[in-house]
């Protein structure tokens, strides 16, 4: 691969040193900031549990007095519900009846799970063999009070609210939310409404690159459709500096496109230009458009369909999560499988192929989904996975590993 190719690790690493996490905070409800990044420490205000309880439905004994080698019978001397404490000391010889939940009562230390028992009267016949403590969660076990129960830079998950509800707090304080501007270019791109034009198709990346970054939990500025002119992209671009976090273009990238792109962006900040050692996505830019400390961070992406969706997940995405605050920023999570099909690679360069993954005779097997073309979107849509074929890597043959990762969690 030629020297003027940049290799992705190197143009992922330089995006990412440029990258910071976003200042403003906000303080929302604790049901509304499910995909929020959390901006402080949550501190537990209390232990949880707050009290030693049943951990099964059963009796609360007293360990020492359990028989090692033979049954043990225990007097009942009442019963203990979740939510209301039963008032009273076990006693020597005593078993209380505990359900799940019930805060354990003074004196006893054990749970027998009432499978374990059998009945006789007012009394309770338990087996040998008991372990003394077992079944019975400490106070504090999951969290002591003053401990941080979710700690900042956290991508709140739905257990994250219900842990936070569990401890009754109403608010959190999160990052503000990233803003995206996305931007189109091209005399040839219509938007929905259009009428039908020879020459002329219809905008899809906008409508992608939306759906991207909302379900990254970013908010999208649509920026329209600039064509090939210096007016129109200026204009574009400039009323969003200043206005947005980062910019996504999608098309005018390439070599051979129209000088005055690379004239209009030197002009608005500084932004390089690449070609990446990869397919598809080579053509791409990156930099930050403004004059300020901060600016507006700027992802040129090439123009075709799958091409653009590729560079966004593996180059946009880790730094949109480092600009929204999200700490450490995970990597996608991948691993291998079989390949069912055999594919042409040349080394020097990353290859990311659309494949469908799949559990077959116990191990992952999976095969691309067709024609690879980067204006081939259908392709994105029949897969579930990304086959990624490093710089190292040559042609693959039908049962050779590949590198997977799925779209779930990445998408």
């Amino acid at each position: 691969m030629s020297q003027h190719f940049t290799p992705v690790a190197v143009a992922r690493a330089h995006i990412l040193a440029a990258c910071a996490a976003v200042t403003g905070t906000q303080r929302v409800p604790v049901r509304d900031a499910l995909g929020r990044v959390l901006a402080a420490d949550v501190i537990s205000p209390v232990s949880v549990p707050p009290h030693d309880n049943s951990a099964m439905d059963g009796y609360a004994v007293r360990a020492a007095d359990l028989a090692a080698g033979t049954e043990t019978r225990l007097r009942i001397v009442g019963t203990a519900y979740a939510g209301h404490a039963w008032q009273g000391e076990v006693g020597a010889g005593e078993a209380l009846r505990i359900m799940t939940g019930a805060v354990m009562p003074a004196g006893a230390d054990t749970v027998v799970i009432q499978e374990s028992v059998r009945t006789d009267g007012d009394a309770v016949v338990v087996p040998p063999g008991q372990k003394a403590g077992q079944h019975r969660r400490r106070a504090g076990e999951d969290l002591h009070a003053g401990e941080a129960a979710l700690r900042a830079g956290r991508l709140l998950r739905p257990a994250d609210i219900g842990l936070a509800a569990s401890l009754g707090v109403a608010e959190l304080t999160v990052r503000r939310r990233v803003r995206v501007g996305v931007l189109s270019t091209g005399d040839e791109v219509m938007s929905i409404g259009d009428a039908p034009r020879e020459g002329g198709i219809y905008d899809s990346n906008r409508y992608t690159l939306t759906g991207m970054l909302t379900r990254l939990g970013c908010e999208v500025v649509d920026l329209g459709v600039a064509g090939d002119t210096r007016e129109a992209l200026s204009a574009a671009l400039e009323s969003a500096v200043g206005e947005v976090d980062a910019i996504i273009t999608s098309g005018g990238v390439s070599v051979g496109e129209a000088d005055f792109v690379r004239e209009i962006l030197a002009s608005l900040g500084q932004v390089e230009f690449w070609k990446i050692a990869m397919k598809p996505g080579r053509p791409m830019a990156f930099g930050r458009l403004g004059r300020g400390e901060r600016g507006t961070l700027l992802f040129g992406l090439p123009g075709n369909p799958v091409a653009t969706m590729v560079t966004f997940y593996f180059f946009a995405r880790e730094a949109l999560l480092t600009l929204m605050g999200v700490a450490p920023v995970a990597a996608p999570i991948h691993f291998s499988a079989v390949s069912d099909t055999a594919m042409k690679k040349q080394p020097g360069r990353t290859e990311y192929q659309r494949g469908v993954l799949e559990l077959r005779d116990g191990g992952w097997h999976v095969a691309v989904t067709g024609a690879q073309g980067s204006g081939i979107l259908r392709s994105m849509c029949d897969a579930n996975c990304i086959i990624v074929l490093g710089d190292d890597c040559g042609n693959v043959a039908i049962g050779d590993a590949v590198t997977v990762i799925p779209f779930e969690g990445l998408i």
